[in-house]
């Protein structure tokens, strides 16, 4: 994580003295390097519109390919690469983005020679706090020259001081820029050279335009009383807020982060949910064909977060324990982990991100979208919430009553993100809805986790030789099946502590 602030400085500017700045005992020598910067982006530069730079830099201490992805007001997470070949991005690298370049190549943009002196900081302790850096940079816009032309680009030249966190606090950061400020300097408007160097070139992505314009109208209607919400309103910010989480935890779910599969696959979910709760809002001829392709991605991503949960259930039941059964489930897991990755660089994921984008830019609002939120939403949310009750009542005499716990836990997902959805306008009712919901979904999550959990564990006992091992897995298989059991007996008095939509 790259936590840095930027200010632009004239040619004559003076670097300040740094010591006595919170927690520094020391500066060290200055330092000077020349380095050299290829930026990589779309031909209408995707990456920069939304804040994120990959670079290719020789010089310096830390020369390779550099990928920054923007997190929070001043921090960046930054990814590296070794050098490898000038003009070909790592495929590592390539792939993080691609939610962003949607199968557009990548190819330069832009050179940055920077003649960099470094002062670093550092604490009694000798921890490096912060490294300020002096920059003398020439920048090239080369989108237009032939490679071997590049250097004759015209140039532009200015001046720049980067101060980077080490261990240092955010108090630090705050009291170099105020002692930089004093000294003339001025915090700069772009969070980045490429910024700073293409300016008017990089257009606000629309589609993140779009998203928080969805998002805006509603808060602008409930808190600023622009209106009465509509309906409409209230589905739009939702699907734009899933929307935008499903982007957002595209790299992090290539990345193994934890818990980013997951959370990309409920945002996925939640936009399923809504197109069939609240259908009577949107158009269908816009919203059907979705339905398919929203089903495939979370079955993608289902199938690693399937696997990663068993692992982590196992590995915690297990303590220490490392048995052969369990590595091939963790070989199992990181197949689906590559299979995953592939799906996510299909032409077939671009075009669905290509059409969520259009969903929340052109929104497909039926008649009933225009009807006041606070009247109608009560309506469609009461809807979704009978239909898990009329689930529920059909266990008790169902034919198959897997099939109906299975058909209860679907229904309860979609009352709980119905809710979810209303809560902005109807609070605390909502609220308390979607509670409930998620009451009844863990409890039926919590017994389909141990139905799963036994499947893997006899089919495990069939395969080993171990007699050992076959105990130890039958131990396991008694304890899944007590929780399971625990769980689905744990339904009727859940149920019963429930009070549905009292809108």
């Amino acid at each position: 994580m790259e936590i840095e602030q930027k200010y632009d400085a004239r040619a004559d500017f003076v670097l300040p003295e740094l010591g006595g700045l919170p927690g520094v005992a020391s500066a060290g020598e200055a330092e000077t390097f020349d380095l050299h910067a290829s930026y990589f982006d779309t031909a209408d530069l995707r990456l920069a519109a939304h804040g994120i730079t990959l670079r290719r830099r020789r010089g310096g201490t830390d020369a390779g390919w550099h990928l920054k992805m923007p997190a929070g007001p001043d921090g960046k997470e930054e990814l590296r690469a070794p050098l490898g070949r000038p003009a070909i991005v790592p495929a590592r690298l390539a792939a993080l983005v691609a939610a962003y370049t949607r199968g557009e190549p990548l190819r330069p943009v832009a050179t940055l020679e920077t003649r960099r002196t470094v002062v670093r900081l550092y604490a009694g302790d000798g921890a490096m706090l912060a490294e300020v850096a002096d920059d003398l940079v020439t920048g090239r816009d080369v989108r237009d020259v032939r490679d071997d032309t590049a250097a004759d680009a015209p140039a532009r030249r200015w001046r720049e001081i980067e101060v980077e966190l080490g261990d240092g606090t955010a108090e630090l950061l705050k009291a170099a820029g105020k002692r930089l400020r004093k000294a003339g300097a001025r915090r700069s408007k772009s969070s980045s050279k490429l910024g700073r160097l293409l300016g008017g070139a990089i257009e606000p992505p629309k589609a993140a335009r779009a998203r928080a314009a969805c998002k805006a109208r509603l808060v602008a209607a409930i808190d600023n009383g622009k209106g009465p919400a509509t309906t409409g309103d209230a589905v739009m910010a939702y699907l734009a807020e899933q929307v935008e989480a499903v982007v957002k935890f595209d790299p992090k779910a290539r990345l193994g982060e934890e818990d980013a599969v997951h959370r990309m696959r409920v945002a996925v979910r939640r936009i399923r949910s809504t197109l069939k709760a609240y259908r009577p809002v949107l158009e269908e001829e816009r919203t059907e064909p979705l339905g398919p392709e929203l089903r495939w991605l979370a079955a993608v991503l289902g199938e690693v977060r399937d696997l990663e949960v068993l692992r982590m259930r196992f590995q915690e039941r297990l303590g220490g324990a490392a048995p052969a059964w369990l590595d091939d489930l963790a070989r199992q897991e990181r197949t689906a982990y590559r299979r995953m990755n592939a799906a996510l660089k299909e032409p077939r994921y671009f075009a669905l991100l290509d059409e969520l984008d259009r969903l929340v830019a052109e929104p497909p609002l039926g008649r009933e979208a225009d009807r006041k939120a606070r009247k109608d939403l009560p309506d469609l949310v009461t809807r979704s919430w009978d239909r898990m009750a009329r689930a529920y009542a059909s266990i008790g005499i169902a034919e198959d009553a897997e099939v109906a716990r299975h058909e209860t836990r679907k229904a309860a997902k979609r009352a709980r993100y119905a809710a979810e959805l209303a809560t902005p306008v109807l609070g605390v009712a909502a609220k308390r809805v979607a509670k409930d919901a998620k009451r009844i979904q863990e409890v039926l999550g919590g017994y389909q986790d141990g139905v799963i959990a036994m499947e893997h564990l006899k089919t495990a006992a069939a395969r080993t030789r171990n007699t050992s091992e076959a105990f130890d897995l039958g131990v396991l298989y008694g304890w899944e099946r007590c929780e399971a059991e625990t769980a689905r007996d744990r339904l009727s008095v859940t149920w019963s502590q429930t009070l549905g939509p009292a809108f």
